[in-house]
């Protein structure tokens, strides 16, 4: 094509590079080179991109002139306007950052033009660009769906997301902001955005912000009649926040008036040069994009080196999966029909499997449907016990028609479910486990893509399903509430009509196969195929099976306590009235505030935007440290948790058919590793006040049994000598010395004949709260003592210990330069704020000292527990909870002894083969009545 002037008639395209690549680099799996081990997996999906780009593009609509549009590594104009902008993006992935430039060759391959400007993103090339378009009289297309670019939209601009294949004109922005583009920055300015860590105007969110720009006209406007707003909280935000709000729309607004080094004449779009581009192709080794190409043109391909079996089965050049928009969701109704899907889960070898049942309880609730999916785009629901009334095939009382059996379908399913040979893939599969589990289903072999996404971005983000869906594959998923409703008037799965549930259903299993797809592949990339596959899948059947033996709970025990818990707060609260001089509420905050801040006249008082007293937790621990009474109501407020939280909440939980309580367990409930667990939560019963210990009394066997406790003593601070290599702590544990004590020894020169408990209780708070990066400040309220008098234990505590200060200093420098730390075991922790700046600084950093400490403790554990259930199944034993660094057993009286010395060896060799630790692993046991006598 002839150089053609850019005017009337013309059409420029301008691709958006980066979010080509990073769509690339999710969308498929991982690739390398044959012949060097280059990863070439984004490079690969890239080219593909482009290619289908540059096919599609022909007729009367094609461009004129195009350009691929990159951001330029390093920082922008933005960081010197606001140095914490985009501070909370992670880095990119190790095997993506050697792509990078590969991607700019590809584009030059294809030859289109590629640019790119040090100091600005691509977003302000674009924005130049599309306006110098607009100003020539021509048409721009902007083939992205960033929401930063539809402020472009207009006037011959508009936006392609090619993904969904959806164009984006002014409806489409006033569709996604509530204002025309010409608005979009001043609303953008007020939400912020935490992505780009935009600070916008706190609390406002998008709606908020259209209806203001949209009432007052725009930002300007808005902003110097913030007198006029009626809701205080808004107003007051404007008023203060002016500053930051203006900085936040410098921030969001593009620069369109950019001194560029070429003009939209150089963007005329050009034929590739065969050679060029195959011979690209080629040392890219593409192999079938190469022969694909090379028989579109007529030439003979260039020749590739065969790849290895498992480098052909990486390249992913087949096309991509359907949209949502365009995936087949089918209703199963029949034997025959489930047939062929059975039929097709074989020949696959693995199947996305999602139960939908009347609420979230797995010990009680109901199977209502089973969803199945094969391929990406392709899944189906099969409706199993849907109410009669809750579909068009309805049919009286009971159940609706046009459903399967249940005992027929199970019947089907049973076999392939049941299949070692075929991966059964779920999102948090632990659950479906356990609900087919009731049914006579013992699913097995699993896959879980909440795991694997936890082994791969531990730190990052949460690993719900939706998160996951919005954030890897730019999918929205279809929400329950409008099925279910909310409130009094909310109805349970079985209720929904058939083929409302048959959409919702289905998707949230070719959701998952999607997320399988992607985070799979991924594990062996960054080097977490070990943390998955050793930690995480295999605790899935062991905590469901803990889950489903639950623990015997006393209910008379629980009501003596609550009884007891009550009549100790009245005691406090009349030991506060009588220090006060006074009657008061209590659990007033606002009177309680009066009362420190007007009638005592203490300092650090807070009040809340009403006028009122605050006086949260941090508050009074810090006063608590010179005053009894923030002390006593602290206490107060601490009887009123235990008795609302566990005496009386517990006998709740109690399930009346075994008269048990069946906690849940989450794996990804810390960064760490460490589990959480819900429903109830039994890992946070206080164990320092002497209330917290007595609620574990409730906690007994059945009769004939006892309650077995098997605790790792230390195991943190032995961790920490190892990985710091603290000699002085390593010889003491390796003599059996009690380490607070030596501790307290080494800090106050303190002989050890003449230590004294409440040195020792010093030492170990100090212990325990170096680990945690605690400060002076925290460690003061721990132990209620002056800030100053705590600063000058930690202190010391470095001095005596110099190589705890080195270890935590490499660690965060390590953070630093990574993003991550690791785990003895390799459990990648991201450190997504680990070069915050602010108050959020010093927190980062504790977190990043702490996580490596916290998570291989975690890991330890959870090694013993993969192991725990195969070593002791000859015995009549049950592993019945884990908290923290203890696991708790239900044993025969008789069987006591030779459980104790089983799971002491499993517990104390948890680490081996994998870690040879210098510091042993001990284990400390107990046994009793009740689970406050065995630990």
């Amino acid at each position: 094509m002839g150089q053609t002037q850019f005017g009337k008639g013309c059409h420029l395209h301008l691709i958006d590079g980066s979010a080509f690549i990073f769509r690339a680099y999710h969308a498929l799996p991982p690739l390398t080179r044959k012949s060097d081990g280059l990863p070439i997996g984004a490079v690969s999906g890239f080219c593909n991109m482009l290619h289908r780009y540059v096919e599609g593009n022909t007729g009367p609509d094609a461009p004129t002139h195009v350009a691929v549009i990159f951001d330029h590594s390093g920082k922008s104009f933005r960081n010197d306007l606001y140095d914490l902008y985009k501070a909370n993006r992670p880095p990119a992935p190790e095997d993506l950052r050697p792509q990078f430039p590969l991607t700019r060759d590809a584009t030059r391959a294809f030859n289109i033009a590629c640019k790119e400007i040090e100091g600005f993103e691509a977003d302000d090339i674009i924005a130049t660009l599309a306006c110098q378009a607009r100003e020539a009289g021509g048409r721009c297309t902007i083939i992205s769906s960033d929401k930063d670019l539809m402020q472009l939209v207009g006037d011959g601009v508009e936006m392609l997301d090619a993904m969904k294949n959806k164009r984006i004109d002014r409806d489409g922005v006033h569709e996604k902001f509530g204002v025309g583009p010409e608005r979009v920055v001043d609303v953008q300015a007020l939400a912020g955005d935490s992505v780009d860590n935009v600070p916008g105007a706190p609390g406002i969110g998008i709606k908020t912000a259209a209806l203001l720009i949209n009432e007052f006209g725009s930002l300007e406007e808005l902003l110097d009649r913030a007198e006029e707003i009626k809701q205080p909280k808004r107003r007051q935000t404007l008023i203060e926040k002016r500053d930051q709000i203006e900085l936040s729309k410098q921030l969001v607004q593009l620069d369109c008036g950019m001194e560029l080094d070429f003009t939209i004449d150089d963007l005329e779009v050009r034929d590739p040069e065969p050679d060029v581009l195959l011979e690209f192709l080629s040392q890219m080794e593409f192999r079938t994009l190469t022969k694909r190409l090379a028989d579109q043109l007529g030439m003979e391909a260039p020749t590739i080196p065969e790849a290895a079996p498992q480098a052909a089965a990486g390249e992913v050049e087949a096309p991509e999966a359907p949209s949502f928009d365009q995936a087949e969701y089918t209703c199963v109704r029949d034997a025959a029909t489930l047939q062929t899907w059975v039929d097709q889960i074989r020949e696959r070898g693995w199947v996305a499997v999602d139960t939908e049942t009347t609420g979230l309880d797995e010990m009680v609730v109901d199977l209502v449907g089973i969803s199945l999916c094969v391929e990406a785009g392709k899944a189906c629901y099969i409706p199993l016990t849907h109410k009669a009334g809750s579909d068009d095939l309805f049919g009286g009382e009971g159940l609706a028609e046009g459903q399967m059996p249940l005992d027929e379908a199970l019947a089907i399913l049973k076999p392939v479910l049941e299949d070692p040979a075929i991966i059964k893939i779920g999102q948090n599969m632990k659950y479906d486990a356990k609900i087919f589990i009731r049914y006579g289903v013992d699913v097995a072999p699993i896959d879980d893509t909440m795991l694997l996404s936890y082994a791969l971005h531990g730190g990052l983000h949460g690993h719900g399903m939706d998160t996951l869906s919005e954030r890897y594959l730019d999918h929205k998923p279809i929400p329950i509430k409008p099925l279910l409703g909310s409130g009094k008037s909310a109805i349970t799965f079985d209720k929904v009509a058939i083929d409302d549930a048959v959409p919702y259903a289905a998707e949230d299993a070719d959701i998952t196969l999607r997320l399988w797809q992607l985070f799979k592949p991924q594990l062996h990339v960054q080097k977490v195929t070990t943390v998955y596959e050793t930690l995480e899948r295999p605790l899935v059947p062991v905590l469901a099976q803990m889950e489903r033996h639950g623990i015997k709970v006393d209910r008379d025990v629980l009501s003596r306590m609550s009884n007891a818990f009550a009549q100790k707060m009245a005691g406090f609260e009349a030991e506060l009235h009588e220090i006060a001089g006074t009657e008061f509420n209590v659990q007033s905050p606002a009177q309680v505030g009066q009362i420190l801040f007007e009638d005592m006249g203490l300092e650090g008082g807070k009040k809340t935007k009403t006028g009122q007293w605050s006086t949260p937790a941090d508050v009074l621990e810090d006063l608590a440290t010179e005053h009894d009474f923030a002390a006593r109501v602290l206490d107060y407020r601490q009887l009123q948790k235990l008795k609302s939280t566990y005496t009386d909440a517990l006998q709740d939980h109690i399930n009346p058919d075994t008269g048990r309580v069946h906690t849940s367990y989450v794996q990804t409930g810390a960064n760490t590793g460490r589990m959480a667990s819900s429903d109830p939560n039994l890992q946070n019963i206080p164990v320092r006040s002497e209330e917290g210990r007595r609620i574990r009394e409730a906690f007994v066997p059945e009769e004939g049994n006892v309650l077995l406790s098997l605790d790792y003593s230390q195991i943190e601070l032995r961790i920490l000598a190892h990985m710091a290599g603290i000699d002085a702590l390593k010889q003491a544990f390796a003599e059996g010395h009690d380490i607070h004590a030596m501790t307290a020894s080494e800090m106050f020169d303190v002989p050890m004949s003449e230590m004294t408990p409440e040195i020792r209780r010093q030492a170990k708070a100090i212990n325990f709260g170096v680990i945690y990066g605690i400060s002076g400040f925290g460690l003061a309220r721990n132990l209620r003592i002056p800030r100053k008098e705590a600063q000058n234990f930690i202190d010391r505590y470095f001095e005596r210990f110099p190589g705890i200060r080195t270890y935590m200093d490499q660690t965060v420098e390590f953070a630093k330069e990574h993003g991550y730390v690791q785990t003895l075991f390799g459990r990648k922790i991201h450190t997504a704020e680990i070069n915050a700046k602010g108050p959020r600084a010093g927190f980062a950093k504790r977190a990043a000292i702490n996580a490596p400490i916290q998570g291989t403790a975690a890991d330890v554990i959870r090694r013993a527990m993969v192991r725990m259930p195969d070593a002791i199944a000859h015995l009549p034993a049950r592993m019945l909870l884990q908290v923290h660094d203890e696991l708790l057993f239900e044993v025969p009286k008789d069987h006591v002894e030779e459980t104790i010395a089983t799971a002491r060896k499993v517990m104390e060799g948890a680490a081996d083969p994998a870690v040879h630790m210098d510091v042993k692993l001990v284990v400390d046991a107990g046994q009793g009545q009740n689970w406050a006598e065995a630990h």
